[in-house]
């Protein structure tokens, strides 16, 4: 069964659910910035993530990955990571106001001359980040500052909530290249005019390669180190790693992974991410489905075991 509402078609529970948190996020922009912020965070942590099984999802990922973390942090993640996860949602509807926050950010890390280095002599790069801290701070940093970054993404399927989403995330920069044949065609043509970038490929990928990430085989795209390999690209690990007051942030910029296979160039990725990630548990996105184990043959896990 579908239903159609504005020219989108999509599943009765999809439309249901974005009308709820489309009222919600409403609600929330009438709230000053940093109380809507906390707000959110807090909804997030203490309603939404236990109705919707995201704290059981923490718990079952951190069961799977690190089975000997004591109980008192397993639930300390629980509530930070969603309420992480529920300001990061409304800052990124924030708009302006949190465009504007960007301009004094700090870039801090080896790459960061060398990032700039490519924008001046217009350099092709492909900056790789993961669902941590605020995803959207190193893009939105970066294009305040001068910075010429695109960002493919992946469309949601809830068709509902993807409409405004999308319009959210290009409120703070464009251009932005859906994931198929014409958004990736356009984010070439970007790519190798000397622009940049932004990927996120933390996410469970059914065909992927049987990589490694907190010790455990994890199925992981391979198309940035492609890309980075293909076009003579810098391939640059970056975070909007956030402060402890919970509203500002910092951009952490890595060196560049030195050109090898694409298999150990993601590999990379996947360390890069999870050394940051170990650093601040609670600002990874352990809500996702990450490795999903039940999908593994017993071959995949005696020949990822005995690597």
């Amino acid at each position: 069964m579908k239903i159609t509402r504005g020219g989108i078609e999509g599943k009765p529970g999809h439309y249901v659910q974005n009308l709820l948190m489309r009222g919600l996020l409403k609600l929330a922009l009438t709230l000053p910035y940093e109380t809507r912020v906390r707000s959110m965070g807090w909804t997030m942590a203490h309603i939404i993530a236990p109705l919707a099984g995201y704290s059981r999802r923490v718990r079952e990922n951190l069961d799977y990955v690190m089975p000997d973390l004591p109980a008192s942090e397993v639930k300390r993640l629980q509530r930070d990571v969603a309420d992480n996860a529920g300001r990061t949602l409304i800052e990124i509807y924030s708009g302006k106001e949190f465009i504007a926050r960007m301009k004094d950010i700090a870039f801090e890390g080896p790459g960061a001359e060398i990032l700039k280095d490519a924008r001046d002599t217009r350099r092709p790069v492909i900056l790789h980040t993961g669902h941590f801290g605020n995803y959207d701070v190193p893009r939105a940093a970066l294009i305040a500052h001068g910075y010429d970054v695109g960002s493919l993404y992946n469309p949601m399927r809830n068709r509902f909530f993807n409409e405004h989403y999308v319009k959210a995330i290009g409120t703070i920069g464009e251009p932005l290249f859906p994931r198929g044949r014409r958004g990736y065609a356009q984010m070439l043509k970007h790519l190798k005019s000397g622009g940049m970038i932004g990927f996120l490929s933390d996410v469970y990928k059914r065909n992927g390669a049987l990589l490694s990430y907190f010790g455990k085989p994890a199925r992981t795209a391979l198309s940035a180190a492609e890309l980075a390999l293909k076009y003579d690209a810098l391939l640059v690990p970056i975070y909007g790693v956030r402060q402890d007051d919970g509203l500002n942030f910092r951009v952490q910029i890595e060196a560049p992974i030195p050109h090898s296979t694409a298999e150990e160039m993601a590999q990379a990725l996947n360390d890069s991410l999870e050394a940051i990630t170990r650093e601040h548990m609670e600002q990874w996105f352990w809500i996702h489905r990450r490795w999903k184990p039940d999908r593994l043959t017993k071959e995949e896990e005696e020949a990822f075991a005995s690597e």
